[in-house]
């Protein structure tokens, strides 16, 4: 019974929207699930997919904040 855990930020991906949409977890949880059978021959009705959404000021990136680690490396590629 595969458990798979799939941390994001919570942020929209799109304008207007503040985290990820039911849409765009219902497709995580099914790719996640369909992989699993392809790859392992795992049956969907035993796979757990768990999503789970962090606040950006709790998600550290290159000893950085997530925001301050955008920002250096945006500036980097101007």
């Amino acid at each position: 019974m595969p458990i798979v855990t799939i941390q994001v930020t919570r942020e929209g991906n799109t304008p207007g929207t503040s985290a990820v949409t039911p849409e765009e977890k219902a497709q995580l949880i099914k790719g996640t699930s369909e992989l699993l059978l392809k790859v392992l021959n795992k049956p969907l009705e035993a796979t757990f997919v768990v999503i789970q959404e962090v606040e950006k000021e709790n998600w550290g990136w290159g000893g950085l904040p997530v925001d301050e680690y955008r920002r250096l490396r945006a500036s980097k590629n101007d």
